[in-house]
């Protein structure tokens, strides 16, 4: 295993070790590797502020607990996305020695995070997350998992959609009145959410289409993509991991700015 690259550093700061050994040890720790199978960048939140979330579809329950369970171990504590059988993965994780982590298994959102029992995550921020619809929820979670991975906090507000949009504004008061950095809008069919949602707000907002819905499934994109609303940016189709990831950044970076 290669040494936590802060301690390299320090080590060879400290004439502990030759340039020569930081060298190496820096190179033999970029990756870890599973059984040839799985490449870890176990150094990713060093380089990026975010450590690397293991994808969980077209993985076997095997490679999904050990990836997760090698990046908790290096990182204190990791996440997986997209299971595609999150039951058989939780019956499989009955098969490890788990003593020392706390395991949380997000049916909804398809997730599985591990943490070390003495790995502490301090909390900062806030983001607002709001879906359209209930059956926009799975992904809403997803965002939510990710947000926690990262010590973002968070106010979410589901099944406020432009079908009902008077159920939207007190939600969007209360957000506000919290102070987000800004709103994730998660929405299928039509997409028209996020575009309303960021003409009612002075916050950024992150627009998630999802495949909810009738016919073709690129539509709620083609909307939001389309949106005359300034203010809003879009990612991919079911991605809710990418709009949490964009919104800790949001955060971070003007928590940042006030601190500097």
């Amino acid at each position: 295993m290669g040494k936590d690259l802060r301690e390299i550093l320090l080590k060879f700061k400290n004439g502990e070790i030759s340039l020569e050994d930081a060298e190496r040890l820096v190179k033999l720790n970029y990756f870890e590797e599973i059984e040839e199978e799985i490449k870890l960048d176990v150094n990713r939140r060093l380089r990026t502020g975010i450590p690397e979330v293991v994808y969980g579809k077209g993985k076997s329950e095997k490679q999904i607990i050990e990836a997760t369970l090698k990046l908790a171990e290096r990182n204190g504590v990791a996440l997986a996305t997209k299971i595609e059988n999150i039951k058989r993965v939780e019956r499989k994780l009955k098969e490890y020695n788990l003593n020392n982590y706390i395991v949380k298994i997000n049916r909804v959102g398809k997730t599985l995070s591990i943490r070390k029992k003495d790995y502490k995550i301090k909390k900062f921020g806030c983001v607002g997350i709001i879906t359209a619809g209930t059956s926009d929820i799975p992904i809403a979670e997803e965002a939510i998992e990710t947000l926690n991975l990262m010590g973002i906090n968070y106010i979410k507000a589901y099944d406020v959609g432009i079908a009902g949009v008077h159920r939207l504004f007190p939600y969007l008061k209360r957000m506000l009145s919290s102070k987000v950095s800004c709103i994730i809008a998660i929405a299928g069919m039509e997409g028209a959410l996020p575009s309303l949602v960021s003409s009612l707000v002075d916050v950024p907002v992150i627009g998630v289409p999802t495949s909810t819905g009738y016919g073709i499934k690129i539509t709620p994109l083609l909307t939001m993509l389309h949106s005359c609303s300034p203010g809003l940016a879009i990612v991919n189709i079911d991605n809710g991991f990418g709009a949490a990831v964009f919104a800790g950044l949001i955060v971070k970076n003007l928590l940042r700015e006030v601190h500097d």
